[in-house]
């Protein structure tokens, strides 16, 4: 079905920049004292290539490894109301550091950290900053771009909260995992504020905090027949360096794109130059991903002459529409007039709301 055009009402937007005085890469909730927001604009005078969110405060449940120096060596599971715990502060090093697209707009980091086994799910961020920084530097906020380290959680028995479970888990006395060593990927906007570690050389030492935030639900919402319709129609949103997120997700294996289910990457930046993971792009098509790069300004390229798609990603939205809205499920990154504009579209056209995913 062909979904009406509102986009008047949803147009892009600029970068927000969190109080913490970094862009927030595409994921991140910023700090609820930010008095940065988004400014909702013409599509002709926003930027996608500029990451900005918006979230409401919300209840993370987190399950972390308590330090050396705690009482109790096991690990504990917390309830937090609002922004997330403080950070759990670990060394991690740089072992890779390039250009992750032609316009050099974004780099593209491999880190080695002592445990990934906290990383369950894709969409899943840290907090970062230099190596030795004391309680006052403000960190960066960075999603986890390659796909998860650790094993992903048991599903809930039906009838029972994922609460009580671990709860009872943690009351049984089971003993902590053993830290995993693993190499986790980044994708940074290059920013006047993060030169430390965008040009930061293999071998140097950085600061990472535990993993936050839940990710994107993908077994809660988008399997089963929790709607009383399967997915069968998968759609990916990202711009700029959303992107990443949204990497993690194709290549965790968790979209469950096979017997029937289809899945398509609406992928949107400002130039053909800016386009991040092109290198990628045959390896998700194999996986049965189809690749739908978006272009809002092509004439600015210098070096590219582009004949794919133009404009917004909402634009090529409008002009595909849903096939099969009520099997359809979406997963959103980016700048919040692409989110807000494609969710308005999906419900419209008959999407369950529970099944527009973002990962915050």
């Amino acid at each position: 079905m062909r979904i009406p055009s509102i986009l008047s009402a949803t147009a892009a937007v600029v970068g927000l920049v969190a109080t913490f005085g970094e862009v927030a890469h595409g994921f991140a909730p910023p700090s609820p004292s930010s008095t940065a927001r988004a400014r909702a604009g013409t599509a002709t005078t926003s930027s996608v290539s500029v990451v900005s969110v918006s979230v409401t405060p919300h209840l993370l449940l987190l399950r972390r490894r308590l330090p050396s120096s705690s009482p109790s060596s096991s690990s504990s599971t917390r309830l937090l109301m609002g922004w997330g715990p403080e950070p759990i502060w670990s060394t991690a090093t740089v072992t890779r550091n390039f250009k992750a697209c032609p316009s050099g707009t974004c780099v593209s980091l491999s880190v080695d950290v002592e445990d990934g086994s906290d990383f369950v799910h894709p969409g899943q961020y840290v907090q970062v900053r230099p190596a030795g920084a004391d309680d006052g530097t403000k960190p960066i906020f960075l999603a986890i771009a390659s796909a998860p380290t650790g094993a992903a959680p048991a599903p809930v028995p039906p009838g029972r909260r994922k609460v009580v479970v671990e709860a009872a888990d943690e009351a049984a006395g089971s003993p902590p995992p053993a830290p995993v060593p693993a190499t986790w990927e980044f994708l940074v906007k290059e920013t006047e504020f993060n030169s430390w570690i965008v040009s930061a050389p293999p071998g140097t030492a950085i600061s990472v905090s535990q993993v936050m935030g839940s990710g994107f639900p993908i077994s809660d919402e988008v399997e089963g027949f929790k709607y009383d319709f399967p997915t069968q129609n998968l759609l990916l949103f990202a711009t700029g360096s959303g992107i990443a997120p949204i990497r993690s997700a194709i290549e965790s294996g968790r979209l469950g794109i096979s017997g029937g289910r289809t899945c398509t990457l609406y992928y949107g930046v400002r130039t053909p130059d800016d386009l991040c993971y092109v290198s990628k792009f045959p390896e998700w098509e194999g996986g049965g991903v189809s690749v739908v790069p978006v272009i809002s300004r092509p004439e600015e390229s210098a070096t590219t002459t582009w004949m794919g798609r133009t404009g917004y990603v909402q634009n090529a939205l409008e002009e595909d529409g849903v096939p099969i809205p009520r099997n359809s499920a979406a997963l959103l990154c980016g700048v919040n007039g692409m989110c807000d504009g494609v969710k308005a579209m999906l419900l419209e056209s008959g999407v369950f709301e529970g099944r527009v995913l973002k990962n915050f």
